[in-house]
């Protein structure tokens, strides 16, 4: 056992370039289970029963380490509380609801216009000063968002009629950015114990919305492949995700690491053509290249 740990640590562990790639890929394929899981659970139930997951393993890896960083984390409840009720409950809720309402292509590609969303979102709170190449990145890959969630006919952008799965989608990717920025002053503790105090926090703010969905009759507890698919969402892009990516920023910094969201559209479009079968049009080709081209202008130094 301690020679695959050995192996894991100096092969996979130490090499950021296959951690961030495999943690996008991860995430490529939470929307692939988000499609999967309609009909087979609901929205809420999905997001009361990953973070419970989610926040059970977490504590059983860093017990020791939360107990030790305690006196740090204490005083940062609050502020946590909000960064875990907008990048991770309010987030997935609407994630997960939007799955419903759209095609896992439009999801990846709607949130692959993140990178950008949080470029914008650095302009106007923190004064973040933009180039000329950054501009045109933003209006390129917002072209692209735009295009996707018009289904590439531009009367319905003139006439303001989108497609309420998209822009829900929309909404969820501006929470996650919003999230991605608090992180700039996030609390002086290690990622690990950082993650786990919001998940605990996830999993206590997801279960009013939880409630809601079974007073209100809506309730869809979760089918034998539902549960497959909430243990792949709670155990891959939920829990090693996060730690890859941790670890990805930690050996590289997060400017670099951040270039590598720029693959989740693109695992997401191959596996929901590939998987679910979903057919790729167009207009899914022009918008992908929008944003995948605003966000490479976005990252030029130039």
């Amino acid at each position: 056992m301690s020679a695959v740990s050995a192996i894991f640590a100096r092969w996979v562990f130490s090499n950021p370039f296959l951690l961030l790639t495999l943690t996008t890929l991860m995430w490529g394929g939470n929307t692939i289970a988000g499609r999967l899981a309609v009909g087979e659970v609901s929205p809420m139930a999905i997001v009361a029963l990953r973070w419970l997951i989610v926040s059970a393993v977490m504590v059983l890896l860093t017990f020791r380490q939360l107990k030790v960083e305690w006196d740090i984390v204490r005083p940062n409840l609050g502020k946590m509380t909000l960064m875990a009720i907008f990048g991770f409950t309010a987030f997935n809720t609407l994630f997960y609801i939007a799955a419903h309402r759209t095609t896992a292509v439009n999801l990846g590609i709607i949130q692959g216009s993140m990178p950008v969303l949080v470029l914008i979102g650095a302009v106007l709170t923190l004064g973040v000063r933009v180039r000329l190449l950054q501009v045109l990145g933003i209006l390129l890959t917002l072209s692209g968002v735009a295009t996707v969630a018009a289904q590439g006919n531009i009367n319905l952008l003139l006439n303001l009629s989108v497609n309420p799965g998209d822009g829900i989608m929309l909404i969820a990717s501006l929470f996650y950015a919003g999230y991605t920025l608090s992180l700039r002053n996030r609390p002086k503790v290690s990622g690990l114990v950082f993650f786990t105090v919001l998940s605990i926090t996830a999993a206590i703010t997801s279960l009013p919305g939880f409630v809601y969905e079974v007073q209100s009759g809506d309730l869809q507890w979760p089918t034998t492949f539902g549960w497959g698919v909430i243990f792949y969402i709670a155990l891959f892009p939920s829990c090693l995700a996060q730690i890859f990516f941790m670890r990805g920023v930690e050996i590289i910094g997060p400017a670099r690491a951040g270039v590598f969201l720029n693959l989740v559209p693109i695992f997401a479009a191959v596996l929901a053509i590939l998987i679910l079968g979903e057919p790729f049009h167009i207009h899914h080709a022009v918008a992908l290249a929008l944003v995948l081209g605003g966000i490479w202008l976005s990252e030029r130094k130039g």
